[in-house]
């Protein structure tokens, strides 16, 4: 049966050390984090272990870890503004249509392209 596992990886002298506490004993070391599940599958395989999943949590110093954690959050932050702003001009198209704007005066108004405008009211 395959196991699902995770690993931590740490970096040392270009490359990176990588452990596994689920499966005793193994160890590999890769250059680059993508290369990190094939290398782990090869060496649990030969220790007569199939995994399912590789989970890959990197070992980062703490300025890194907090960086990173400031760019996820901004990341959400950005995507639902993303979302607001979209259904924000979905509504005010919709409503300038409705009104009998023309699709060009639609366009300048929001500062649209004509043709993104259209494909606005073709989804609404």
């Amino acid at each position: 049966m395959a196991i699902d596992i995770e690993v931590h990886a740490t970096r040392c002298d270009g490359w990176w050390a990588v452990s596994c506490s689920g499966i005793p004993g193994l160890f590999t070391q890769v250059r680059r984090l993508d290369q990190i599940e094939d290398m782990v599958r090869d060496a649990a395989h030969m220790m007569g272990v199939e995994v399912a999943s590789v989970q890959v949590v990197p070992e980062l110093d703490e300025d890194a870890r907090m960086m990173l954690d400031e760019l996820e959050a901004t990341r959400r932050e950005v995507e639902e503004r993303q979302n607001a702003l979209s259904s924000l001009t979905r509504n005010l198209v919709g409503m300038f249509k409705n009104e009998g704007l023309t699709l060009r005066d639609i366009a300048s108004i929001v500062g649209l392209s004509p043709q993104r405008v259209s494909v606005l009211l073709r989804k609404s």
